[in-house]
Parts: structure tokens; sequence; C-alpha cells
């Protein structure tokens, strides 16, 4: 494989905390909705699958309620670029994915495809977008596509799926004893301060600190909020500006926590960005060449030992496919970002992109044609409704109409192992949390009226989630003891949450998650000056609330409609993993 061009070894100057806010002057917009054929089909969807999938959107009028994008994901194309560029799989895909796009469009739909900012797709088909960004871009467009999700398989910067683990060597600092400036030797351990959560002093014959870097965030042990990576920082003092030398003490590795990618910066001014020797294993210590350093300001200064590669390189990634997309022509693509959390993404997707997933796939056991596929209420892992909802629950500083959405993934509604209480409650926790809603099973299931087809359709849950004002709903409450329940990252499903999300026209809606599989015995109810004080300047109508007489109360689920003049709203009794959602409207 032709592996020749720039790399971020060699172009590594894109910072991740140097940035404007954006990169890329993107077009507002509301969640994508439409429907994805990965969890329905997997890599076996085909052309004849993607048409009958088309021609039940229309049947059912789905289009009408705003699900508009057809994406096809991995398996569509030819395992093998032919003369540099991508193909479609000739027996899945026999007419071509323009003939595709053309049906697409003539349906009034949108077209979405797939690919890989590393070598391979997940699937392992040598096909990756990397090294081939603007040929992809420029064919995407010749195409027609309106969606593109880029996955993050296969990826030469970091350890992701199916990427040799070793490529962690880019995505932490060496192991750090200690550092020699100006005549004086500073040890790591007891000397520095170690900012953040990843880092830590290994205590030993040697002290060192060790894990400067970003913790992985695919897996569901770590919170998304707060600092999420860990730099070491040595105060050290001269007399007068000038050009100084430093020696590091370290010892390289190749596994999460320890690399080979060094970081230094001099107060805010990042000053040295390279790859040191080897040196053996993370326990063999030697001193670095000398690294020049320009001091501009006499007296204390910070010298930072850092590796932030993992969030720079895979932004460097996806932001060439953004610029390619647009040097080609975009046709106002929506950029979906699906690198599974990894890299923090609620921290710099909205530089690039209109979605990001926050998290692994919310299943593993995909479908086929015939076979609907299996999904989880929760797991201790990712593949679950609740292991999604428990990140994304907290993230709703990380998203808007200025910014993008956090994704926590497909809907799973219609798979096997989770019931239709389970899919309702999952509808409505997608739409409270402003997630793009793509359907992912398959639609021939569906008959107008029936369970399916009622939750899919419920215009009163799918307008929370493509309200124009665009605010993540807040979690102000929960049954499990906390301080923060809008920060505090719980993954205890035995307990209910209370979300509250404010609404353009004024409006405000509730809801109330029972996440335990056992029924939830108490009423909780909120009190309007509760609600108010919780969303602060994000209300729309503050003093009709405040002064109503009366309130009308819409049950979203129940499809029920009444007046109360009672300031607080209640659950009432919670069934296992059911939900009950109020859209609260104040009358004078």
């Amino acid at each position: 494989m032709n592996l020749s061009g720039p790399d971020p070894i060699k172009d590594n100057r894109l910072r991740f905390d140097h940035f404007e806010d954006k990169l890329f002057n993107k077009t507002p917009r509301l969640p994508a909705m439409g429907w994805n054929s990965w969890n329905a089909f997997g890599s076996g969807n085909t052309e004849e699958l993607t048409k009958a999938m088309v021609f039940k959107i229309k049947e059912l009028e789905l289009d009408k309620l705003g699900y508009k994008y057809i994406v096809l994901d991995d398996g569509c194309y030819h395992p093998e670029r032919i003369d540099g560029h991508l193909k479609a799989d000739e027996v899945k895909f026999p007419s071509g994915f323009k003939a595709m796009a053309d049906f697409v469009h003539g349906h009034n739909l949108k077209f979405g495809m797939y690919n890989d900012i590393g070598t391979r797709l997940c699937s392992g088909a040598e096909v990756g977008i990397y090294r081939h960004e603007k040929t992809d871009c420029e064919d995407y467009i010749k195409w027609a596509i309106d969606f593109l999700k880029v996955d993050n398989c296969y990826y030469m910067w970091d350890n992701a799926t199916f990427a040799d683990p070793g490529n962690a060597k880019y995505s932490f600092a060496p192991n750090i004893r200690s550092i020699y400036f100006a005549g004086k030797t500073y040890p790591a351990a007891g000397y520095a301060d170690i900012t953040g959560t990843c880092a830590s002093v290994e205590y030993g014959y040697i002290d060192y600190v060790t894990s400067i870097g970003t913790f992985d965030g695919t897996a569901p042990e770590h919170s998304p909020v707060g600092s999420r990576s860990s730099e070491l920082v040595f105060e050290v003092e001269i007399d007068e500006p000038g050009e100084f030398e430093l020696v590091v003490t370290y010892a390289s590795g190749k596994k999460e926590g320890v690399g080979g990618w060094l970081q230094v910066a001099v107060n805010s001014d990042v000053v040295f960005d390279e790859m040191l020797p080897d040196t053996g294993s993370p326990e063999t210590f030697k001193d670095s060449a000398p690294i020049k350093l320009r001091f501009t300001e006499p007296g204390f200064n910070k010298l930072r030992i850092m590796n932030h590669r993992r969030q720079e390189n895979t932004l460097l990634s996806y932001s060439k496919i953004r610029r390619e997309l647009e040097a080609a022509g975009d046709r106002d693509i929506v950029f979906s970002i699906c690198e599974w959390g990894k890299t923090q993404p609620q921290n710099w997707g909205h530089k690039v992109g209109d979605s990001w997933r926050i998290l692994n796939d919310i299943t593993f056991q995909v479908g086929s044609d015939g076979n609907p596929g299996t999904a989880k209420w929760e797991d201790d892992y990712t593949t679950s409704i609740t292991s999604q909802y428990n990140k994304a629950v907290i993230m709703d500083e990380f998203s808007g109409l200025d910014k993008g959405w956090n994704d926590p993934d497909m809907l799973v509604i219609g798979m096997d192992g989770i019931s239709d209480t389970m899919c309702r409650t999952h509808m409505a926790m997608w739409c409270m949390l402003n997630a793009p809603l793509m359907l992912g099973l398959d639609l021939r299931r569906i008959s107008k009226g029936d369970a399916l087809y009622n939750i899919i359709s419920n215009k009163d849950l799918i307008a929370l989630d493509q309200d124009p004002l665009g605010i993540q709903a807040k979690r102000i409450f929960t049954t499990v003891c906390c301080t923060r329940p809008d920060k505090e990252y719980i993954r205890d499903n035995k307990r209910t949450d209370v979300l509250v999300k404010p609404l353009a026209n004024g409006d405000i809606a509730i809801g109330f998650f029972n996440l335990d599989q056992e029924s939830q015995s108490n009423d909780i109810s909120m009190d309007i000056d509760m609600l108010i004080s919780a969303l602060g300047g994000k209300i729309i109508n503050k003093d009709a609330f405040l002064n109503a007489g009366n309130f009308r109360i819409k049950d979203l689920l129940a499809g029920e409609e009444s007046e109360s003049s009672d300031r607080s709203f209640g659950s009432g009794i919670l069934n296992p993993c059911d939900c009950k959602v109020l859209r609260i409207t104040p009358l004078p």
C-alpha cells in the first residue's frame, strides 16, 4: 500500500489547544434523522435491500417526520481500490454509488456513505481514506452524497480497533524520571505538578511519572466530564530571557500509558514535538539529547512535559477530510465523526464535525437479512442502551446548534433482547438528549400503527429532538446519592433520573427515566422553582412560568393532555425500564 505523503510526525502543527473555536464555517443544523444499514444488515447490505428501505420509508411516511438520510455503512465497497479509487462492490451494488444516490434523491431523500480514517475499514477492506482524502472526497462529491460517517479502525497513530497496540507509543509521553535545566536536576516525582487525572507516580527503586497523555475514552470506565489528560509541570526560574537547554531523563514504551512522543511547552508555547529514540523498555531510563528552549520572560516560568497527540492526530485526520470535502465542492454534507469517544471528541468535535460518537458501538450483535440482531438494556461494557445514556446524559454542555451533537450511536429499536417498554424509553432518551436519530432496523418488519411504528413515529418526542432551540436536556436529579447530578458520571442503573429541557416556544420538557429493571416505587416530584433554577438562562420564558396560574401538561408517551394549577410535576410509579415525559406549557 502506498503510504507516501504528509503524516502527523512530519506535519504535526495542528494543535488541539491552539485553535480558534472552530476550524470550519459549519452550517448550524439539528441532529440528523434517517436510516443506517449497520445494525440491520452489518456488512451484508445490498442495493436491493437499500432500495427496499427507501420504499418503506416512503410507504410509512417516515420522511414526513424527518427521517431523510439513507446511509450505507461498512461492507459496500470493493475490498481493494481500483486505480486508486473507491468502487462499489460489484455483487452488492452492481449499479454503483452514483446510481444509488440518484435513486435515493429521486425519492426526495438524502444519501450517505461511510469510510474510515485508517488504512482499512473495520470490515478489513483495504480502502480506508488515509492518504486518499483528496481523491475520495472528490469522488464523494461526484456521487452527490449528503452524509459521510467516518470510523476509526486500523488507525496508525493510536491503538484503535484492529490497529497495532504498539501504536500507543504515539499517544503517550515516555515515563519521566527527571529533567536537567539551567544547571539543576528536577525530579519528576515529588517536585513537579501533575495536572488532570491520567498520569500518576510510580514508586520503586526509581520513582517516575507515567501515563502522561489522554485517557482512552472508548470503554465506559472514565467520565467524559473534566480533565481527561495529564501534563507534568515544572516551575523553573531564570534571571534573564535567553536560550536554555533541557535534558529529559526518560524511558519509552509502546503500550497504553507509556509511549515515545514528547511535547514540551514553555508556558503556553509548544516548542518541541518529536518522537524520542527508543530506550528499549519502560524501565530503562536514558537522557535525551539537549532540547533548546527560548524564554522571553525572566523569573518563574512553567515547563510543561506532555503528549496531546491522541487528540491532535485524530483531529488532524478528520479535519483533513473536512477540508478536502470543501475543496471538492461540499454539498452541505453532514460530517459524522465516529471515533467512539476514544480521544474525548466532546472537547474538539465541534471544530470539524456535525456530530461525534461518544462511546463504542451500542451493539456488536448486528443483524442480517431475516435476522434482527440483538441489543441489551444494560451491560458492563459499551454495548447497551444505558451504557450510552449514562455518558451522554452529563454531556449537555458540549452540544448545541453552534457546536454539533453528542452521538450515543444508532437506535436499536426493533432488535431482539429489548422489550417494547425499553424501546419507548430508548427513543425518549435519545430525543431528550438531542441525539441523531438513525434507525437501525429492517423497516420491512414495520407496518403503520404497530408497536414499533408508534415508537419511531412519535411526533411529540421527535419534536423535542428537533426543537429549533437545540439545547440538550440537563439531568437535574437522580435517586442515587450525588452532589452534582448534571456532572457526575453514574453507572449504577438502580436509579431514576430527572431531565429537563427548554424548548423554543417557551415550553419545558421534563423526563423521568427509570433505569432499573425493577419498578420505581416512589413518586418523584419537581416544582417550577426547581426547574427554573436548574435551567438558568437557557429557559426562554422564565416570567411566564413564574406568573402562570395554570399549566397545560401533555404526556408525550400516553398522548394525554390536562390542565392543572399545581406547580409541581410528578413521575408517578414507573415500571421497570419505563419513563414519563411531560411537555409543560404555562398559561396565564
